[in-house]
């Protein structure tokens, strides 16, 4: 198997328990990875053969904007759904979801999920960072 990433996607959102979240949003980022077999796109070079990480984007893009979640952890994981949903050569995906202007009165970098959803039953993953 291979892995395709999509590293820093930035995503602008409604996503938060505070009114003020869902009301003015903000910028999000997106660590993803996707497993693959993609032992035919490298002989073939044809994007027929691969995962399109265009059309990736734009299904994640969707995903995480068409509803207000309250939890990280539901918008992570509706985002997983998505792509296993719409990409049936992505076997695996990892999302890291970065909120970088959480709501908290300290000095941070980013708040953060990691969700791990898979085509096999029983291998769905949510792990904190």
């Amino acid at each position: 198997m291979d892995t395709i990433y999509i590293k820093g996607l930035e995503i602008f959102a409604y996503h938060g328990v505070n009114p003020e979240e869902k009301r003015d949003g903000q910028v999000f980022l997106l660590d993803i990875a996707m497993v693959a077999d993609l032992t035919k796109a490298r002989e073939s070079d044809s994007l027929d053969d691969t995962v399109n990480y265009a059309a990736v984007r734009k299904t994640v893009q969707k995903a995480f904007t068409e509803t207000k979640y309250n939890l990280i952890e539901r918008a992570a994981q509706a985002v997983c759904e998505a792509v296993l949903a719409e990409h049936e050569k992505v076997e695996k995906i990892t999302l890291l979801l970065k909120k970088p202007e959480a709501p908290m009165n300290a000095i941070f970098e980013y708040v953060a999920v990691e969700v791990t959803a898979s085509r096999k039953a029983g291998e769905k993953e949510k792990t904190g960072n």
